[in-house]
């Protein structure tokens, strides 16, 4: 494994210590800047070892910084790279979710006396509604619900007022 060699410069340290003795950035961009500082060749040089024993970070994280403080830059080693996106939380949608209520609603399959997620979750798969589908997936489709306590549309049944239990004075 490379190592590679931090040398800030006057002014880039007195701007890192200026950041992590003022203290109010995110904890990564703190550390990361006490990573740079530890590490630095024109001060004393510690090992990577030293540095994660001194932070509680691991090694592959100051590996990181090094890397990225040499090949892109101060700004780039110490701020948090954006998280990748996320997919969509809901991934059954439209036709394939009224297709797995009329599943659910069904008959169960024969032997069995109700329909699991993990045979929802298979029947979807058998009808060439999805191409694979996890049963947490399945879970979270039939746990929508347009009648629960916060919505405005009526449901089942409406909760009524909460009695008072203080037993206080009424004014």
């Amino acid at each position: 494994m490379t190592k590679y060699k931090v040398t800030l410069t006057a002014e880039e340290r007195a701007g890192l210590e200026r950041v992590v003795a003022v203290g109010k950035a995110a904890a990564r961009k703190l550390t990361h800047a006490r990573i740079l500082l530890l590490a630095d060749t024109a001060g004393e040089e510690c090992t990577d070892q030293e540095i994660a024993d001194a932070l509680g970070s691991s090694l592959p994280t100051i590996s990181r910084v090094r890397h990225r403080f040499v090949t892109e830059g101060l700004d780039a080693a110490v701020s948090p790279r954006p998280q990748p996106p996320r997919p969509d939380k809901v991934k059954i949608r439209g036709d394939v979710e009224q297709e797995l209520i009329r599943v659910a609603c069904s008959d169960p399959p024969q032997g069995r006396c109700r329909w699991t997620l993990c045979l929802l979750a298979d029947e979807l798969v058998a009808l060439g509604l999805v191409a694979r589908v996890s049963r947490e997936t399945v879970r979270l489709a039939l746990k929508k619900t347009p009648s629960g306590p916060g919505s405005s549309r009526p449901g089942a049944s409406r909760p009524g007022p909460t009695p008072r239990t203080s037993g206080g004075w009424r004014t």
